[in-house]
């Protein structure tokens, strides 16, 4: 039986870590989230467990860790449901041939970059029961990864998320996630059928199987959320309930085929009606729950598995150090380099690289799910981390440095502007 004493006061102290470290980072003009991400490392044994041990063991003693894993999981599942929510095929269709060629050069660059980054570190970060294929691939996914939630909360908070460098920003991310996600789902798939009887064939099939039954047959069943909401004006609780329980449903069919839970919750959302309206209502109700409480526990738990006293010698921060420089100069220079190529100015194209080379929560995601299956070791785990809370820290100041918010323009404050001209004119 679960300690119920020691996992409230748990959740409390995460609670209280998150809010303040959210609010201390908001001060410096960084997104909450980025103070909360900070916040769950410094619970582990990164700083508690290596200033003050015998706290460490007495607030999170690692019997407990498995019931505050279990919360935190639930959390992200919600939430990668949200995230697939808030991507809009039909948006992306209609961005220009910018936002085509930079999410495509945006993921291919780190990709190969990471790819042959692997080869210098798979011998001296990994081991053989590891496949060096699967270690390059995942490393390659992971290093494309940007964080669509964070680089939309970005933008929102400067007023930015109707520029065209904004709508360019989602459009690209949104892509990135979706094909970064398709990669890291074969991953799992060719990991978890090593060495069993299942055919990865069969697994494959049955993958495809269910992603068409999904898209061609629930999304319609789906369509009935939104015409209650159209109707009425809101969703009763039995609706909400409902739409929980499809979500879980779709997280233990993918679960069961062999891939991750994470990859059913966020087909759930990416197949979910997607008039605007009806997106943000959800939305609404969902992210303060899973704000507030749920994804701070994901944190947390996040920090309890970094250990950054494992990075330890000069050899070990340089590999640390490779790892940032490639992922930032992957992203970063990929992003810049396609929308510079494409005609946008180059201090706007600057800061679509700033803002792709957000990875944020969806890093973390990406992380845990390469520990669990264990194609990264704890060492590489924690160095991805801090290159994860690195490129995120950076994307602000680097934003605001290399293209100010006066520079930026939102398009509907630029037609507003043309037609005072135009009367001020005649």
């Amino acid at each position: 039986m679960p300690d119920i004493f020691t996992l409230i006061m748990q959740i409390a102290l995460v609670l209280v870590v998150s809010r303040i470290g959210g609010s201390l980072f908001l001060k410096i003009r960084q997104p909450r989230v980025v103070g909360e991400m900070f916040a769950g490392i410094m619970l582990g044994p990164s700083l508690l467990g290596w200033i003050a041990p015998h706290w460490s063991q007495v607030l999170f003693p690692p019997s407990s860790l498995g019931y505050l894993s279990a919360l935190s999981q639930v959390g992200v599942v919600i939430f990668m449901f949200l995230v697939g929510l808030g991507i809009n095929p039909k948006e992306l269709k209609r961005q220009s041939h910018t936002a085509v060629l930079t999410s495509h050069l945006s993921i291919t660059l780190p990709f190969v970059l990471a790819s042959f980054a692997a080869i210098y570190l798979y011998p001296r970060l990994s081991d053989n029961s590891v496949p060096f294929l699967s270690f390059a691939l995942f490393l390659g996914a992971a290093m494309s990864i940007t964080a669509f939630p964070v680089l939309a909360r970005i933008l929102t908070e400067r007023n930015l998320l109707h520029s065209r460098l904004g709508t360019v920003a989602i459009a690209c991310a949104a892509v990135d996630d979706v094909t970064g996600w398709c990669v890291l789902a074969y991953i799992v798939v060719v990991i978890r059928t090593t060495g069993r009887h299942t055919s990865i064939w069969l697994t494959l099939g049955g993958i495809i199987t269910f992603a068409l039954v999904m898209m061609f047959g629930v999304r319609r069943l789906l369509a009935g959320f939104e015409e209650r909401y159209r109707r009425n004006g809101r969703l009763s609780e039995t609706a909400f309930a409902l739409m929980v329980l499809l979500v879980l449903i779709s997280a233990l069919c993918t679960e069961r085929l062999g891939i991750h839970l994470l990859f059913g919750s966020f087909l759930m959302g990416a197949i979910m009606p997607k008039e605007h309206k009806f997106v943000r209502y959800v939305l609404d109700r969902f992210e303060v729950l899973i704000g507030i409480l749920l994804l701070p526990l994901f944190f947390a738990f996040t920090g309890l598995r970094t250990n950054i006293g494992l990075v330890k010698g000069q050899e070990m921060w340089m590999y640390c150090g490779l790892i940032i420089l490639v992922a930032t100069v992957g992203k970063f220079g990929g992003s810049m380099l396609a929308a510079w190529w494409t005609g946008m100015p180059t201090r706007e194209a600057a800061g679509l690289g700033a803002l792709m080379n957000t990875r944020g929560l969806m890093e973390l995601v990406v992380l845990n799910i390469g520990l669990d299956i264990k194609v990264i070791s704890p060492a590489l785990f924690s160095m991805m981390v801090l290159m994860a809370l690195t490129t995120t820290f950076m994307t602000s100041p680097a934003l605001e440095m290399v293209c100010p918010a006066r520079m930026l323009v939102p398009e509907s404050e630029k037609a507003i502007r043309a037609v005072k001209f135009g009367m001020a004119s005649n």
